[in-house]
């Protein structure tokens, strides 16, 4: 079984604080999943800002609408350039999702690494190309949609 990666890079027309001020808000993180997944937030009450060593969790329904309990932990955080969430529940083997910003001109990028690792061994490994990658591309796709409906679009495309 092998750790894959998934890269995607968003230019957002707004400043490195609107930007973490939204993305760093687990309870925004509904309003930009697809309805499909069924995504609830569980942990109550969430602190006003995130920290390391916040623990958070979910409840999705990735497939079937069989309701998944996803826990998540922020590993590391350094406002308002990077933080990285890690899951310790969940639907994968291994989640790391590293969520970096940076000032460019006229906005600025928003860049999410992830590497994971799914569960099943060799059946686990022949469903990523057709199943998980395609379901990420999904999700990432409808983020990007609703984020240029909130902040409006990037005039270049990357």
């Amino acid at each position: 079984m092998k750790i894959r990666r998934f890269e995607t890079i968003q230019d957002l027309p707004v400043t490195i604080d609107e930007a973490w001020s939204f993305l760093s808000d687990p309870r925004n993180l509904k309003a930009i999943t697809p309805p499909y997944m069924g995504f609830d937030i569980q942990s109550d009450p969430l602190p006003e800002e995130m920290y390391a060593g916040m623990i958070v969790s979910y409840r999705v329904r990735p497939v079937a609408r069989i309701p998944i309990i996803w826990v998540t932990e922020i590993t590391h955080l350094r406002k308002p350039h990077y933080f990285v969430d890690e899951q310790r529940f969940g639907p994968y083997t291994f989640w790391h999702h590293q969520h970096h910003l940076r000032s460019i001109e006229g906005g600025v990028e928003m860049k999410d690494i992830v590497h994971f690792k799914v569960p099943g061994a060799f059946l686990g490994d022949l469903a990523v190309p057709w199943v998980v990658l395609p379901k990420l591309r999904e999700i990432f796709s409808y983020r990007r949609e609703k984020l240029i409906e909130r902040f409006g679009d990037f005039p270049e495309f990357r």
